[in-house]
């Protein structure tokens, strides 16, 4: 799914992994997700699912609890151990309580029980897609602006760092000592390259960021 919000913000190519040995609970959701032209991607086991993980991969995990070999919390450590941040749902055909206690514990987004009906389905996944697109969304603004904070000169640091505290030009121009008029250049080349909209703006940045 090509996700992206009101602001033209970048494009976030989206999928739902599904890991489930079940077979027609596996083309049962397959189709599901094809007709709401959500990209899917079915495995019928965790090793057959390991094989092709990537874990820049944006999207959703929906995995079977109780499989043969591999079970799905099982793999759910595994891949949280490699770095998994996307959101994960939990299949199980038993209602229990505290699987349902552990799997959310572990870090699950959401737990699915067997029989499911379509409207729940789409209506969790879709939550995960969104909550993951925010998700790589900041991830992507902090790095941009970590990357802009590095383009500025060790000098330029300075001043935004003072900027951002509230301190007038003329304080800062004491503090670093230099002229009320070095600072307004140093200011104007701040707000350039940070690419701040206002002061209110630049404020912000230097908050995500920390």
């Amino acid at each position: 799914m090509a996700y992206q919000d009101d602001d033209a913000t970048p494009v976030i190519e989206q999928s739902v992994y599904i890991v489930e040995d079940d077979e027609v609970i596996r083309k049962l959701l397959h189709e599901i997700l094809v007709q709401e032209n959500i990209p899917v991607k079915t495995y019928a086991c965790a090793e057959e699912f390991l094989l092709e993980y990537n874990v820049a991969n944006s999207g959703c995990l929906l995995l079977d609890i109780k499989m043969p070999g591999m079970n799905g919390m099982e793999l759910h450590r595994v891949i949280t151990a490699l770095g998994n941040t996307s959101p994960v749902i939990f299949l199980t055909g038993v209602a229990d309580v505290g699987i349902a206690v552990e799997t959310l514990k572990a870090g699950a987004m959401d737990l699915i029980e067997k029989p499911f009906d379509r409207e729940t389905v789409l209506d969790r996944i879709n939550k995960a897609l969104a909550w993951d697109f925010d998700a790589r969304l900041r991830d992507t603004e902090i790095q941009d602006i970590k990357l802009r904070i590095e383009r500025l000169t060790p000098r330029e640091r300075e001043v935004m760092d003072s900027i951002v505290q509230g301190l007038a030009n003329k304080v800062i121009a004491r503090n670093l000592g230099i002229s009320s008029r070095t600072v307004e250049v140093h200011r104007k080349n701040v707000i350039e390259k940070m690419r701040a909209d206002s002061l209110a703006d630049l404020v912000r940045m230097s908050l995500v960021v920390k």
